[in-house]
Formats: structure tokens, sequence, C-alpha cells
């Protein structure tokens, strides 16, 4: 199975369990990994065969910035279920970062696989 991926996309939304998070914006870097046949587009050199990228990455942008969470694992989960219900992927590959949530680690997060029921 092909692999696409969108690598480090960050959206700004309101996330997190504390009460002076739910009245602030916070960064969230998203790596995104989707299974997805890429021979039909590169066979015909066709975007509409293609898992457009920039789409799903707009689509999952407006989809962060426009919900508020207060876990991680269940934006993480959203996220995969937006992906499947918009797109014709076999699996996806959710890794979601928030920068900077604790002082002396880069980040912290979650990743989770899911793969579509038949």
């Amino acid at each position: 199975m092909d692999k696409v991926f969108v690598e480090g996309l960050e959206v700004l939304t309101t996330i997190g369990v504390y009460d002076w998070e739910k009245d602030i914006k916070q960064k969230l870097r998203f790596d995104l990994e989707m299974g997805f046949n890429t021979a039909p587009a590169a066979k015909e050199d066709d975007i509409n065969k293609a898992l457009d990228y920039a789409t799903l990455s707009q689509v999952v942008t407006e989809f962060v910035a426009a919900h508020q969470f207060e876990l991680l694992e269940t934006m993480a989960e959203r996220v995969a279920e937006l992906i499947f219900a918009r797109f014709a992927v076999q699996f996806v590959k959710v890794r979601l970062t928030k920068p900077n949530a604790i002082v002396n680690a880069q980040g912290v997060g979650v990743e989770i696989l899911r793969t579509r029921k038949v």
C-alpha cells in the first residue's frame, strides 16, 4: 500500500483540560499518514485520481480551528474520523503534538493508527 503524508501541519485551536486553556488558542502540530493507491494518479498524471494533500490539509485545518476538545486523544480520533469520511484512504495515522505543553519538553502528544472498516 502506498502512503501519502502531510508533515508538520500547524493549527491554532482551543484545547486543554485546565480552565486557563479554554480561553486561549494553542498551536497543535499534525503529522498525517494515509494509505492510498497512488498508481492511477501516477499513471495518468491526474490530480483528480490522487489524494489531494492540499485539500486534505485545508479540511483538517478548518476542522481543528473550529472545534474545541479537552484531550489530544479526542482531537486525534476526530481528525481520523474526518479523514475517513472525506477521503478514500485505507488507513490513517495521526501523530498529534502539543508543543511546549511541558516546560522542559519540545512537545507532548499522541499517535493513533486507524484502519478503514470494511
